[in-house]
C-alpha cells in the first residue's frame, strides 16, 4: 500500500532545538529553528480512536504522516499553523520501511 500524494495537504515545520550561549553574560539561551518544512497529514485522533488507544495515559493527540526522512527524533517538534506537537517517534511503514513515517503526537510545547 502506497502513500497516496493527495492526503500529504497540509504544510508542518520539523524544529530542533539550540542552544546559545551570550559571550558576555554566560546565560543559555534556548530556540527552536526549523531544519526541515514539509508536506503532511495531519490528523487528529477521533474519540474512538483515543479511547481505543488508551491514550488518555500517553496523551496522544494527533497523528501525522510524512514522506521518509531519516535523521528525526523525539526531541524534536513539529509545527502546524500556531499548534505545536510533540512527536512520541517515528513509526516507519510496514511495507517497505522507506516510504513514509506515522508520527503520533502530544499537543504542546517539547521540551526536547
Amino acid at each position: 500500500m502506497g502513500l497516496d500524494a493527495g492526503r500529504l495537504r497540509n504544510r508542518v515545520a520539523i524544529q530542533q532545538v539550540t542552544n546559545t550561549q551570550n559571550t558576555t553574560t554566560g546565560e543559555i539561551t534556548r530556540t527552536w529553528a526549523t531544519i526541515a518544512t514539509v508536506w503532511a497529514s495531519v490528523e487528529p485522533l477521533s474519540v474512538r480512536e483515543f479511547l481505543q488507544s488508551k491514550t488518555d495515559q500517553s496523551g496522544v493527540a494527533a497523528r501525522i504522516t510524512i514522506r521518509h526522512r531519516a535523521g528525526l527524533d523525539a526531541s524534536m517538534r513539529i509545527l502546524h499553523g500556531t499548534t505545536i506537537y510533540s512527536p512520541a517517534g517515528f513509526l516507519a511503514d510496514k511495507d517497505s520501511g522507506t516510504e513514509y513515517l506515522t508520527i503520533p503526537c502530544t499537543q504542546g510545547v517539547n521540551e526536547g
